[in-house]
Order: structure tokens, then sequence, then C-alpha cells
């Protein structure tokens, strides 16, 4: 199971990113928000944040093992 993410750098006021996360077995997408990391003077910490969105990732993982994440079942 690989999961990947994507999102883009907080922009104006904001303080959270729009995390995508993709996994690839089972194939699914599961979305959701995420704190930057600001420094000390206000500015964003792109490294710090790409951690924390690691970490944030792993925690995704492991749901998506347990079945807490899981793909939607389509009713008919």
């Amino acid at each position: 199971m690989n999961i990947t993410h994507t999102y883009d750098t907080p922009t104006g006021d904001e303080k959270a990113i729009e995390v995508t996360f993709t996994c690839d077995t089972p194939d699914l997408t599961h979305i959701r928000s995420v704190n930057a990391v600001f420094d000390a003077d206000g500015s964003y910490n792109p490294g710090l944040t790409e951690a924390r969105v690691v970490e944030v990732g792993l925690g995704v993982k492991n749901k998506i093992t347990v079945g807490v994440i899981a793909v939607p079942v389509e009713e008919e």
C-alpha cells in the first residue's frame, strides 16, 4: 500500500492546507485539512509543513489499514 499526497501552499490568512491523500491499494482518495507550519516571525515553513503532512499521512494509512477510512459503497 502506497500513500501519496498533494497540496498547495497556503495563501493570504490561511492557516491550514487541504491535502489530498491517494492510496494505490485499495484505490482510494481521502481529502482533509492539515494545519500548515509557520515560523515565529509568521512566515510559512514548507519543510516543517511537509513533515507534518507526512505524519498525518501515516495516520491516514493506518486508518485505511484498519478500515476506518474505506472506499465508499455505491448505492444502487
